[in-house]
């Protein structure tokens, strides 16, 4: 069977992590420093959590905020 999931991930500035915010797999909390990490960890938690045969998509949706500040030259 193949299934679908969401996975929000945000960047918390404080920590200097990536984390998932919110997702629709139950018990799946994790961060990592880099998006690319995270995303390499999230397959082997994906199976961990899941107690099925199926094949998962994953779509990860990443939100980052920055601000700059321009002085008028």
């Amino acid at each position: 069977m193949l299934r679908h999931a969401v996975i929000r991930c945000s960047w918390d500035p404080d920590a200097g992590v990536w984390f998932v915010q919110e997702t629709d797999i139950p018990g799946l909390v994790t961060e990592a420093p880099t998006l690319d990490v995270l995303r390499a960890k999230l397959p082997g938690m994906v199976r961990d959590l899941i107690d099925e045969d199926s094949e998962i998509e994953l779509d990860l949706i990443a939100y980052a905020h920055d601000r700059v500040r321009v002085e008028a030259a």
